[in-house]
């Protein structure tokens, strides 16, 4: 696709508690999580990526820096890469992409991996 359009995201890093007073809010489920996305586009048959305006908020991601920092941890790479990770994780959903099914879920992983493969070339400070 080539996209000349202006896209704008919103990025807040917060804590624990913060994250779970939002998933309680906006999605009715009181636990804390590790990231949360919500799309500016209200309908699915409206996406802004094909549609004619040059400049679009395409919506927000939250994540949970403690959270982050305790999958780091357990996952053996640095604090950097898990806040890049869920930081892609966020964007491919609001760009439309899901994990409801399993074969979804090995798809986006491939997915966030491979574009934080090409982020990362390069440069060794990042795992």
């Amino acid at each position: 696709m080539n996209q000349n359009k202006t896209s704008e995201i919103s990025l807040l890093l917060t804590d624990d508690i913060g994250i779970k007073e939002l998933n309680k809010k906006y999605r009715n489920t009181n636990t804390s999580t590790d990231v949360l996305a919500f799309s500016q586009v209200e309908e699915k048959n409206n996406d802004p990526l094909f549609n004619n305006e040059k400049e679009y908020l395409l919506g927000d991601i939250v994540i949970s820096v403690e959270t982050a920092q305790r999958q780091a941890i357990s996952c053996g790479h640095s604090l950097l890469y898990e806040l890049m990770l869920l930081s892609i994780h966020g964007f491919l959903h609001l760009i439309g992409l899901d994990h409801d099914y399993e074969n979804k879920t090995d798809k986006m992983k491939a997915l966030e991996k491979e574009i934080i493969n090409n982020i990362s070339l390069g440069r060794r400070d990042i795992n």
